[in-house]
């Protein structure tokens, strides 16, 4: 049986194409059904609080880096969505004096534009967010290197350190798309006209420039640009599977406002239940040894038609 077209874009692969009765069975998780999927190599944690969401995120990071010796330099990479844990990360750093001169950080993602990343002068810099929100905010004698920093600019520099330093945790947030980083769904092209990749040859991808999904523009200008589509780039660089292989665990945070209440239920299923499909590239982290996602409890609510 033929797969269905995408609902939203048409030229694209996208969790819309999946089997119908994944995306029923999806909709009906509660909150206590999602505490259930856990499984070995794949941990769901929930949160009641946004205090306690933020704050146990931001000590992901500050964990990581307090096990960074002269010979063990360590780092996390992390994301721009969410935002609210970073400014929480300086603050911790600065209260608990942790020296970070061997610690790493590896940026996900950048925005490209004519063929290159944007400068941190662009309003919707990756790269500038990070520092304007956690590392600006550390104290002189205790900041991080700036050679310890890496951001997607340089690529292949940009992989090769991740074979240069360890990467113990890599922290992201979900799409609307149901990516991690900008890993977005392939289009559907080419030899994939009628299937999408399989996961294998997915997973041989390392950092690129990648096209974004229709979904993924859309989605950053809501949750960035307050709706201006046409200020958001098309195309970015982004961490691959091949480095996200490389990090001791994959580290996911549903605050529920970066994908819908829906999209968060979905990519824990799959992962749940080895379902790998490159139309959902969350859901290839069910071949990683180390996954974790953890939800803000009031952020998951619950997928009923809802018309007043």
């Amino acid at each position: 049986m033929a797969r269905p077209i995408s609902k939203v874009a048409a030229d694209w692969w996208d969790y819309t194409t999946l089997d119908p009765e994944i995306l029923a069975d999806a909709a009906r998780l509660t909150a206590d059904d999602l505490a259930g999927l856990s499984r070995p190599g794949f941990e769901v944690k929930l949160y009641d609080t946004l205090e306690e969401f933020y704050c146990a995120e931001a000590l992901e990071y500050v964990q990581t880096w307090q096990q960074a010796t002269a010979d063990n330099p360590v780092g996390i990479c992390g994301p721009i969505g969410p935002t609210e844990q970073l400014p929480l990360v300086a603050e911790i750093v600065n209260a608990l004096e942790i020296d970070l001169r061997h610690a790493h950080f590896w940026g996900m993602d950048e925005w490209i534009e004519d063929g290159k990343p944007v400068t941190s002068d662009h309003p919707l810099s990756f790269a500038r967010a990070d520092m304007k929100l956690c590392f600006d905010r550390i104290r002189p004698e205790l900041e991080m290197p700036k050679e310890n920093i890496h951001f997607p600019v340089d690529l292949k520099a940009y992989s090769e350190s991740y074979d240069q330093v360890r990467c113990l945790l890599m922290q992201g947030g979900q799409g609307e798309v149901k990516h991690w980083a900008f890993n977005d769904p392939p289009k559907r092209e080419g030899a994939f006209l009628d299937e999408p990749p399989p996961p294998e040859e997915y997973l041989k991808l390392g950092t690129r420039v990648t096209d974004l999904h229709p979904l993924t523009i859309i989605q950053n200008a809501r949750t960035s640009g307050g709706g201006y589509v046409s200020q958001v780039p098309t195309q970015a660089a982004t961490v691959g599977p091949l480095e996200t292989w490389k990090s001791d665990c994959v580290s996911i945070w549903h605050p529920g406002h970066h994908d819908n209440v829906f999209g968060i239920r979905l990519t824990a299923l799959m992962i749940s239940k080895n379902i790998a499909d490159t139309a959902v590239p969350m859901s290839l982290l069910a071949r990683h040894p180390n996954v974790r996602f953890s939800y803000y409890r009031g952020g998951i609510g619950s997928v009923e038609v809802d018309i007043h």
